[in-house]
């Protein structure tokens, strides 16, 4: 029952806090009236199983009342009624109705024989009963029988178990009867019996279970549920009928009720009302009625009862009369005169329809087209093909810019391509638009799984394959290898088996890796004879097809052809043939063709992931290996090679970690062959962007072997280790297990290869990383990083200088390494990349600017260069992160410049713009400003100027934040800020006292300094030190008098000598 209740009922999504509840649909009621009918005979068939005590009772909310239960076997206990009888333990009631509300019960019972008893008191409302119990007991066999028989997912061995151990004890009974007056037997017999029982209720349970589910397949293969995409398409056709003309137009009109907004998932139903399965809602003016509002429902059309009258704007979304399949049949059995004109429409359809439905008009004449009528057709077609073959052969050489477009193979049918005539070449390129933009829905006999796998695709890899496509249509001078590939392919249509293998002997003679002589097989119609080559039971045809395939995957127009034509599903089956050659070449095509999302997602759904992560477990990676030995690591080096590829999607790596793919990574890490460790690093790389990945890859000790690593000869191997190291350094754990190992020495030594930008950009990314750390800044420091780094600073690409400036940044934290950058010359090449537009170079720029700003000579030159400007004018960049980085940049700027309050005053419409950054909604944004401001202040003029400019009231509509960073630089700002003539009066008047006196209550120090600090300022004023007294500032004030902070002692105790004073005045005042 548990895995109907998962797989076949329908469930609303959960919220609130609370499970999801059974739809009211037609399926969840069949399903429940089996449930009923079973138990209400199983007391009968099965009177032992039903007597059986359930291991926890079942409980739910239910419609019986207390008097329904009196009687013999009943007990009324307080507000509960229970059963006399008990559960075998004798502890608890067999059945209990307690009350749990004015007109609320709550049900339990303990076996099925009572479960029988509520069914038969419930009567009419049986079906409700059985719905409350499900909701509230989603897994109803582990309270009947305990969680070792739980629904899982995959294969449950738990019944084989059991009877496994029931098995052993009667075999231990049987030795231990031997003697006869061995006590105890009585008991554990009963225990054995009792097992028995449980074992045979679990087997009603599973029988019961395979007929819900047998019983959904039938009801949901009947139940065509319809999707926002099909219900467009109906509206869309009938609104092209739709018109005022009552003799033509089928409708007056048809239109979407509501704002018109759609969702992603194509609906424009509310989301609560999504939840019941509503798609959309439409308006519909018949010719011959009143306006129809109709729901669009998973389950089908219906009629709603229309506009609320209490809530403008708003549906009454009661159901009215019965569903229908389709809104044309609706509309029909409303309206006669839809059905009169729908039936005189002439429907003249060009395009046949996949599964052969569609009516074809031929000369006015319209009939149905069968499967005979198809058989005609081809049959027809391939007659005149043949006939016309010869005569248009010498045309095809002089004119070799038109390709020949052979009927597609059956596969491609499959997968619901469209069928080309030769007469159509030339509006190739219109009907592909035009199939774009078809609204309506075709039928296809592609499965679910496969539909979805070809129903997203990137618009800038379709631009660049068209693009290409066109570029080789133009090209009209091809050499003779075209041709004659082109007759090798014939041979593979026509011939025999050997005919077969030596065709594609020759073809391979043929150089694949030329471009010409990838697209003259796919032109001819080669890939699908190629790939209905890997369905045949010849390993020798097999293996030369997958050859020829591998080589010709690499062009992008040819794997996107081969996953068009089903060529992965194919392959991904091939994994589990025995032959490893087979599935060597089988892995490294699909290797070639995942390079694009479509191809990634398609191998996911067939089941390639799992397939793949099996080729990985081999036995023995090191040392001396036989040819056998041999050939399983080149087995998994090709698993590897195509998980790569597969990596690159998010649910891919999902999948791989799932499948077990990290610890086989991790054994394959510790080989010695260099072919097989680059596809390993690769894909450990590729999959480091995920945090699990990244654990994974520090618990089972795999940094050790890609530091190793680092020291390779083979410089791809290096990018590729470098590279992991980098996305794995963001944790601490990481950085230090890279120096243990001694992985800073071969990472900075990487600097020296500057030819090889993805090396250099690898390693400056994982020196970058690692500098965090400062124990690995100490050894970067006694290896020269910095001077190697500012180098590098100069005619690099922006994917180096982004690492490498984030590295300098990172070294600059250290006093020291401020001054080496300067001696080194990093501070001009620094400030002149301010003026860049790459994002994360410009983040990186700004923190590295800002940290050598810390020291008064680097300050100066930095001003000399106009650095200051630059940084200020990066506050006007959209980007947050710019912005924030900016303005932390500024303060040491402002800190340690000559004339810092000239410098400021000098930038023209500059302190508008820093205090228009408080309207921010980013708190880092916020924080850094408010640190900026509060450096600008310090100078009384410029003071003057932001506080003209509105700096007071937005700086009190920010103290509510609970941000305990933007807490202590607001703080601080509004402390500098009272130090001008009323603004202290003015942030009363803003009623920003009672926020900040919430900061003390912080768990940052430096947040109580700052807030000390702002209270002192603001206490100068009588009425704020009153706000401050009512909000309790006084006794956190106490306590911090005695921190170790003098800083916060003196501004604690300041700020409560204000607020003294002002008390002893009243006093003073009020006996005077």
């Amino acid at each position: 029952m548990g895995q109907a209740l998962q797989r076949a009922a329908q469930w609303t999504s959960a919220k609130g806090g609370s499970g999801g509840k059974l739809e009211f649909t037609k399926l969840n009621e069949e399903l429940l009236n089996t449930i009923i009918q079973w138990i209400e005979g199983f007391g009968a068939k099965y009177p032992e199983e039903a007597k059986l005590s359930f291991k926890s009772p079942l409980t739910w909310p239910s419609s019986l009342r207390a008097d329904m239960l009196s009687g013999a076997g009943y007990t009324e206990r307080g507000e509960e009624v229970v059963s006399e009888a008990q559960n075998d333990k004798g502890d608890h009631p067999l059945l209990v109705l307690k009350k749990s509300g004015a007109q609320e019960y709550m049900i339990s019972i303990m076996n099925l024989e009572y479960a029988e008893a509520v069914l038969r008191m419930a009567s009419e409302k049986k079906l409700s009963e059985v719905r409350s119990c499900l909701e509230a007991n989603r897994d109803p066999v582990v309270n009947m029988l305990g969680e070792r028989f739980a629904t899982v997912e995959g294969d449950d061995n738990s019944i084989f178990r059991f009877i496994e151990e029931i098995t052993k004890e009667i075999e231990t009974l049987a030795k231990q009867s031997v003697n006869a007056e061995n006590e105890g037997n009585t008991e554990k017999q009963a225990e054995i019996e009792m097992k028995k029982t449980q074992l045979k209720l679990r087997l009603q349970l599973l029988r019961l279970d395979q007929q819900l589910l047998n019983q959904s397949i039938i009801s949901i293969t009947k139940d065509v549920r319809l999707t926002p995409v099909s219900v467009d398409g109906e509206v869309s056709i009938l609104k092209d009928l739709s018109g005022e003309d009552d003799d033509k137009c089928v409708l007056d009109s048809i239109e979407y009720f509501g704002d018109g907004y759609v969702f992603k998932n194509g609906c424009r139903a509310q989301p609560w009302r999504q939840l019941h399965g509503d798609i959309c809602y439409l308006v519909v003016k018949p010719h011959d009625g009143d306006t129809m509002y109709i729901t669009a429902n998973t389950s089908g059309y219906y009629l709603n009862n229309g506009l609320d009258p209490m809530k403008a704007g708003d549906l009454k979304y009661t159901k009215v009369g019965d569903s229908y399949k389709d809104l044309v049949t609706l509309l029909k059995d409303k309206s006669p005169r839809f059905g009169e004109l729908i039936d005189k429409q002439e429907f003249a359809l060009k395009v046949r329809d996949r599964d052969h439905d569609h009516v074809i008009d031929h000369g006015g004449e319209t009939r149905s087209y069968t499967e005979e009528d198809d058989f005609t057709h081809r049959t027809d077609t391939k007659r005149q093909e043949k006939k016309d073959k010869d005569q248009k052969e010498d045309k095809q050489k002089q004119n070799a810019t038109k390709k020949k477009k052979l009927s597609p193979s059956l596969k491609w049918k499959a997968l619901g391509m469209e069928e080309y005539n030769e007469d159509e070449k030339k509006d190739k390129e219109k009907r592909i638009l035009r199939k774009k933009r078809t609204p309506t829905q075709l039928k296809s006999k592609t499965p679910m799984g496969a539909e979805d796998s070809f129903s997203e695709s990137s618009t800038e890899s379709e631009e660049e394959e068209e693009s290409i496509e066109r570029r080789s249509e133009t090209n009209a001078d091809l050499p003779s290898e075209y041709w004659q590939i082109q007759k090798l392919v014939k041979y593979l249509k026509g011939g025999n088996q050997t005919a077969t293998i030596i065709a594609l002997c020759s073809m391979r003679d043929f150089n694949l890796a030329q471009e010409t002589c990838q697209l003259a097989i796919r032109d001819v119609g080669g890939l699908e004879v190629l790939i209905n080559l890997l369905d045949t039971e010849e390993i020798k045809c097999k293996i030369g097809s997958l050859k020829i395939l591998k080589e010709i995957s690499r062009n992008t127009q040819i794997r996107r052809a081969i996953a068009d034509l089903g060529g992965l599903q194919t392959m991904v089956k091939i994994l589990r043939d025995l032959d490893k050659d087979l599935k060597c070449l089988a892995a490294e095509t699909i290797a070639n063709v995942a390079k694009f999302r479509r191809a990634r997602r398609t191998v996911r759904q067939h089941g390639g992931i799992k397939k793949l992560v099996g080729l990985l477990d081999c036995p023995n990676v090191q040392g001396t290996l036989t040819p056998d030995m041999e050939k399983d690591v080149e087995v998994a080096r090709c698993g590897a090679l195509a998980l790569w590829s597969c990596s690159k999607s998010k649910k891919n790596k999902e999948a791989m970690r799932k499948a077990g793919a990290i610890p086989l990574l991790a054994k394959l890490l510790k080989s010695t062959h260099e072919n097989m460790l680059i596809p390993v690093v690769g894909t450990l790389q590729e999959c480091a962007s995920e945090p699990s990945y990244r654990l994974a890859i520090r618990t089972e000790g795999m940094i050790e072997d890609l530091v190793k690593n680092l020291n390779s000869s083979n410089q791809e191997l290096q990018m590729h280790c470098a590279s992991a190291i980098f996305k794995c350094a963001e944790e601490k754990e990481t950085r230090d297990l890279v120096r243990q190992y001694g992985g800073l020495d071969p990472l900075v030594a990487l600097l020296a290869n500057n030819s090889n930008k993805e090396l250099l950009a690898a390693a400056t990314g994982a020196i970058w990383k690692c500098s965090i750390s400062a124990e690995n800044v100490k050894r970067f420091q006694e290896l020269k990083a910095i001077d190697l780094l500012v180098a590098l600073l100069n005619d690099q690409p922006e994917e180096v200088l982004v690492n490498v400036v984030g590295a300098l940044g990172e070294l600059a934290k250290d006093p020291p390494n401020r001054a080496q950058i300067r001696k080194a010359g990093g501070i001009s090449p620094l400030v002149n990349l301010l003026t860049g537009t790459n994002q994360a170079l410009l983040v990186n720029v700004t923190k590295a600017v800002g940290q050598c700003a810390e020291e008064q000579d680097n300050m100066a030159i930095i001003d000399k260069l106009d650095g200051v400007r630059l940084l200020w004018s990066l506050l006007k960049n959209h980007n947050p992160e710019v912005q924030a980085s900016a303005a932390w940049a500024i303060c040491p700027c402002i800190e340690n410049a000559k004339d810092a309050g000239e410098m400021v005053r000098s930038f023209v419409g500059g302190l508008e713009l820093i205090v228009s950054l408080l309207k921010s909604e980013n708190k880092e944004v916020l924080a850094s400003v408010c640190a900026a401001i509060a450096n600008i202040a310090k100078d009384e003029e410029n003071l003057a100027v932001i506080t003209d400019h509105g700096v007071v009231p937005m700086l009190a509509r920010l103290t509510n934040t609970t941000d305990d960073k933007l807490r202590r630089h607001l703080a601080e700002a509004i402390a500098r800020c009272c130090n001008w003539g009323n603004n202290r009066v003015a942030f009363g008047r803003e009623k920003a006292v009672a926020p900040l006196v919430r900061y003390l209550k912080s768990s940052d120090e430096m947040v109580h300094r700052s807030t000390a600090r702002a209270l002192f300022q603001l206490s100068k004023d009588p009425e704020n030190c009153i706000t401050m007294h009512e909000a309790g500032a006084v006794q956190p004030l106490m306590k911090m008098v005695g921190s170790v902070d003098e800083d916060l002692q003196e501004a604690a105790a300041g700020c409560i000598g204000n607020i003294r004073r002002l008390a002893l005045a009243n006093e003073k005042a009020r006996y005077s």
